[in-house]
């Protein structure tokens, strides 16, 4: 990247040299390049405010390069500035790439100029390669843009797949159609990914139409413990009869509201491949165009989180206030787990403690994330405290209670409670059998134990045949091989568990120890060396892998 950005810049140097020598003015200057640099890595570090600042001090260029547009552009609208970058692209004549275009067809559409956004679309399109995400877009907002100019359904060719099916919903709600909710039961009954965030659109058009007994209905069977962030905060607003909190949020009859769900679809889809600046992009122009459905905020501050950008992802969770129990109780866990990635575990948990006494009556969801979080902070007893509420208030039968089993029988195990870990872990086992993790978590607890190796090792192989790409699982097939004296089986679990996680101490002294007893000694050496460099190996273990180093292993 900065190679490409210095050969620019001594390229721009060069003509500026040899244009000064037949034109007095000096357009080039040492200056204007100089902050455009510091602008591009600005930039490129997600630092937004500077970036801007540097581009606004070398703004000249912006008559002279498309580029610099086009980053000026991608600034402004990842601070938030999406207005300034239409105003900015509808007055630059060098915004001719991609985006500038979306642009221009957004304020084409919010001013209802259907026939002026029409024609760029068009233009676009005989451009665009049909397997790109921006020939998605465009066929996408021309279908819009159809419904919008005749109040009809947009032609449907099958070849945008899933988005079609999606936009075809959204149509048909904008244009009142009795076929909407089956539409959107269509896609939240999809299989290959999660598309539940669909019952939120499906249960705002119910309750657009007054039929408030079916959202009571349909609200009931959802299981907030295992419902992503909209879904357990839409089934609180239900619960608590705030009906009107849906519109306030999202109508398909606003066709900005329309365009942003569209545009965070979008960005999600970058964001899941870890394009984080595109979904920035995407997910900014989303909130423009629908401001009121700040929740949609959770993906930026994600984006930000998984970039180690804790102060911009905090800047962002401010937005989310007490009244929204769900998505206030989200900041909180995000706010606690910047301050633990900061290794700030002593701020994290006074930070934790002191807020979770805002809820006097947290629901199970918020109970169960409190529970995971003191187990995390290695206080298994609260953590136990909390799971133990969460399973008192559900069917002990439930699916949603063998997890919290096998969270709570692994509290009990780092207790050294292991005849109630057991029984916990047990339980889960009973009510899913062939859970893998639940499986690899007691079957090597008991190896661990010297506890019916013979047993523990089957349940392993149970564990491996679910989960075979999963390095935990695959590092316990191996070492109940080697305890048993296996050591050619145990070699080629532990070497899988090695490639799979060439990072993890324990994988890498697992693998060292079954090497030396394939007298293998030198590689075994190399492994255990390794640990000692590893930046999560404990002081505990150091002192084990260099006593191993000196001395060796015996046979077992």
């Amino acid at each position: 990247m900065y190679l490409k950005i210095f050969i620019f810049l001594f390229l721009l140097l060069y003509q500026n040299v040899t244009f000064s020598k037949v034109n007095e003015t000096n357009d080039f200057n040492q200056k204007y390049l100089s902050n455009y640099f510091s602008a591009l890595v600005s930039f490129d570090n997600q630092k937004n405010d500077d970036a801007i600042k540097f581009f606004n001090s070398s703004k000249f260029l912006i008559t002279k390069h498309e580029n610099f547009l086009r980053n000026y552009v991608f600034s402004l609208i990842l601070d938030g500035q999406v207005k300034k970058a239409i105003n900015q692209v509808k007055h630059s004549k060098e915004a001719n790439f991609f985006e500038a275009n979306l642009l221009l067809i957004l304020d084409s559409l919010s001013k209802k100029k259907y026939k002026k956004a029409e024609n760029i679309i068009k233009k676009l399109l005989s451009l665009e390669d049909n397997r790109s995400y921006e020939f998605v877009i465009l066929k996408t907002l021309e279908s819009y843009n159809h419904s919008f100019l005749f109040k009809k359904i947009g032609k449907k060719d099958g070849s945008l797949g899933r988005i079609e099916l999606i936009t075809q919903a959204f149509q048909n709600c904008y244009l009142d159609s009795n076929k909407t909710n089956s539409h959107f039961l269509n896609i939240i009954n999809l299989q290959e990914n999660d598309y539940s965030r669909y019952l939120f659109f499906y249960l705002a058009n119910i309750i657009n139409n007054d039929d408030y007994k079916t959202a009571n209905e349909i609200s009931k069977t959802i299981e907030p413990l295992t419902s992503g962030l909209l879904i357990a905060q839409v089934n609180k607003w239900i619960e608590n009869n705030e009906y009107n909190k849906f519109n306030d949020h999202f109508s398909c009859k606003n066709e900005n509201d329309l365009l942003a769900e569209f545009f965070f679809l979008i960005s999600n889809l970058y964001s899941s491949q870890d394009q984080f600046m595109e979904s920035n992009f995407y997910l900014n122009i989303s909130n423009y165009l629908n401001p009121k459905f700040y929740f949609n905020l959770s993906l930026l501050a994600e984006n930000y989180h998984l970039n180690d950008n804790f102060e911009l992802s905090k800047r962002i969770l401010k937005k989310f206030k007490k009244e929204d129990e769900i998505y206030y109780w989200f900041k909180i866990k995000k706010n606690t787990l910047f301050l633990i990635e900061q290794k700030n575990e002593k701020e994290a948990v006074n930070y934790f403690e002191k807020k979770i006494f805002n809820f006097k009556n947290p629901s199970n969801k918020i109970l169960y994330d409190i529970g995971n979080i003191y187990k995390r902070f290695e206080n298994y007893k609260k953590a136990i405290e909390y799971y133990s509420k969460v399973l008192s208030r559900i069917d002990n039968n439930s699916s949603i209670s063998a997890d919290i089993l096998y969270r709570r029988g692994g509290a009990f195990e780092r207790m050294g409670n292991y005849e109630k870990a057991d029984i916990d872990l047990l339980k889960s086992l009973e009510i899913k059998p062939d859970e893998p993790y639940s499986l690899n978590y007691l079957a090597y607890s008991w190896l661990e134990r010297n506890h019916k190796i013979e047993e523990a090792i089957q349940m392993l192989n149970r564990a491996y045949n679910e989960k075979e790409n999963d390095p935990y699982i695959t590092d316990s097939v191996g070492w109940g091989y080697y305890l048993i004296g296996d050591y050619e089986s145990a070699e080629k679990y532990l070497r899988r568990a090695v490639e799979l996680m060439p990072h993890d101490p324990i994988v890498n002294d697992h693998y060292g120890d079954v090497l030396w007893q394939l007298n293998r000694k030198m590689q075994a050496n190399y492994f255990w060396k390794n640990v000692l460099e590893l930046e999560d190996t404990e002081e505990k273990m150091k002192i084990d892998i260099k006593n191993k180093l000196l001395n060796g292993l015996k046979k077992i």
